[in-house]
């Protein structure tokens, strides 16, 4: 029996929850940050593993905590 696997596991639903609040979409967050929008959306799919000085900038404009958006429990 295959031991289950958690497909949300690795997705940051988190960030992409703040940034709906702020209304803000993919394209919005990346200039902000000064990325694009494929690494914002490449982020958010756990894809990629941002830099500790992205995820605090993506934190200062989605006005979120480090532990909020990016600690994983």
């Amino acid at each position: 029996m295959k031991p289950k696997v958690n497909k949300n596991a690795n997705k940051n639903v988190r960030m992409k929850a703040a940034r709906a609040l702020k209304e803000m979409s993919q394209e919005d967050l990346a200039k902000a940050v000064g990325v694009t929008r494929q690494t914002i959306g490449m982020i958010e799919a756990g894809d990629y593993n941002p830099t500790l000085n992205l995820c605090i900038s993506i934190c200062k404009v989605l006005g979120q905590t480090l532990d909020g958006l990016f600690w994983e429990e």
